[in-house]
């Protein structure tokens, strides 16, 4: 492989690299805001469930349960979008490196004919 395209997908990759570590970070994070949301969704039913008042099971309903739900939810997804990011941009990084190797092979292949 000519070096400058050897450059040039190393830098590419080093890219896609740096916003992968971004994505991990942002998964991390919203990882333990959806656990700690799952818990508090969770605590809330229960509650809720435990509870006789209708009264005071519609204001939990309204202060905590279904702000929490939406939160959970809402999080889930971010979740599901970051590890369709994390998916795509791994697959750059892994083609990057294929043809990489590809074009390695091939220069060893022509250099021992």
């Amino acid at each position: 492989m000519e070096p400058h395209v050897q450059k040039s997908l190393d830098e590419w990759k080093e890219e896609i690299t740096d916003l992968l570590s971004e994505i991990d970070k942002e998964y991390e994070r919203v990882k333990q805001d959806l656990q700690i949301y799952s818990y508090k969704f969770s605590i809330t039913k229960q509650v809720v469930q435990s509870t006789v008042n209708e009264e005071i099971i519609r204001n939990i309903r309204e202060l905590y349960h279904q702000p929490f739900e939406q939160k959970f939810n809402h999080l889930k997804e971010v979740i599901k979008d970051l590890e369709e990011k994390k998916k795509v941009f791994q697959m750059f990084v892994d083609k990057i490196e294929k043809v990489k190797m590809k074009e390695s092979e091939e220069t060893r292949t022509v250099q021992t004919y």
